[in-house]
């Protein structure tokens, strides 16, 4: 994998991308507003970013990060990501993303309601439960003793595989929770929501943590 495409240039997107950079992959970034409002975040990211309309991140991306408000994944470029193994870095605000009453009432999960959206893409939760500013600050080599993990969950073991590659290749162990239903573990509210976790601390967290009432 050479190409980061990543739909969503906020906090989680411009990250991810600085960290993608320095371990050596090309980005192509996008946002809803078009490229040519991405000017000097591609100047700060420098020559191995370009931008992008979201339909062009996601046809140059061998990997695609999404992150954009979980109310907007109706606006996805679904053609363009058939096929693809897509990153779900969402959670759910509802004072933002309105009320989703599958939330609500925890019968679905962010990241089953992006696979729902894109059924011919590969979706593996990732990204979601570290905050933005750490991403590109504390990757560490592998085997470090202080080594953030970051949790993954998805139903494609390939694409799954290809999630942690990319996240070992930015300096974090990847924790596989299972599939796209387990991905509750991680998301808002949680223990390890945004709490540096390393791979023994996340795997003997994961096992008693409580589903919350979405509020």
């Amino acid at each position: 994998m050479t190409t980061l495409g990543i739909i969503g240039s906020g906090n989680i997107g411009s990250n991810v991308a600085k960290a993608a950079i320095a371990a050596g992959y090309d980005v192509v970034i996008a946002n809803s507003r078009g490229p040519a409002t991405l000017g000097d975040l591609v100047a700060e990211l420098g020559p191995k970013a370009t931008a992008g309309t979201p339909e062009q991140a996601a046809e140059a991306g061998d990997l695609v990060l999404v992150a954009i408000p979980l109310g907007k994944i109706d606006q996805l470029p679904a053609a363009e990501l058939a096929g693809k193994v897509v990153m779900d870095a969402n959670n759910y605000y509802p004072q933002r993303d309105d009320r989703i009453a599958a939330l609500d009432d925890n019968s679905s999960t962010t990241t089953e309601l992006l696979q729902a959206q894109l059924p011919k893409s590969h979706v593996v939760k990732a990204f979601n439960h570290i905050n933005a500013k750490d991403i590109p600050a504390d990757g560490k080599p592998a085997g470090h003793a202080e080594r953030r993990a970051i949790g993954i969950a998805g139903e494609d073991s390939a694409a799954k595989a290809l999630v942690v590659s990319f996240m070992d290749a930015l300096g974090y162990d990847a924790v596989d929770l299972g599939t796209l239903e387990e991905s509750w573990r991680i998301e808002r509210d949680t223990p390890t929501y945004g709490v540096p976790v390393t791979r023994s601390q996340l795997e003997a967290i994961l096992p008693s943590v409580e589903r919350v009432q979405q509020v």
